[in-house]
């Protein structure tokens, strides 16, 4: 699957446009990861288990549109964006989505 932030692909003509597709993940830091991350509050820093923990969510979402995206059989996805925001008010739960449109894309002739 063609992923792009542009609503373009160099090289391919978009030539359907299938529609909106998205995944979205809903995680909270595990327990040790509160732990870490409240220590490195404290003393600053990078805080890798939460760093970890954002990658994660962030390429599962990924994956989660990619297969919205397949099953209304594109190729492509365009504008890819992502989106993240709190679901609880003390930052225990955050949601992360991933947007694009799907689209069916044909390699332009040279």
């Amino acid at each position: 699957m063609i992923a792009s932030t542009t609503f373009t692909v160099d090289g391919y003509d978009i030539v359907e446009t299938k529609g909106l597709v998205r995944g979205i993940i809903v995680r909270s830091p595990t327990i040790s990861q509160g732990i870490l991350g409240g220590l490195k509050n404290i003393i600053g820093g990078q805080i890798g288990a939460y760093t970890t923990m954002c990658e994660q969510t962030r390429s599962q979402a990924y994956d989660e549109m990619v297969a919205h995206a397949k099953a209304m059989g594109a190729n492509a996805i365009v504008g890819v964006r992502y989106d993240a925001s709190s679901v609880e008010p003390r930052g225990g739960a955050v949601e992360v989505l991933c947007y694009g449109t799907a689209v069916v894309i044909t390699k332009r002739a040279s």
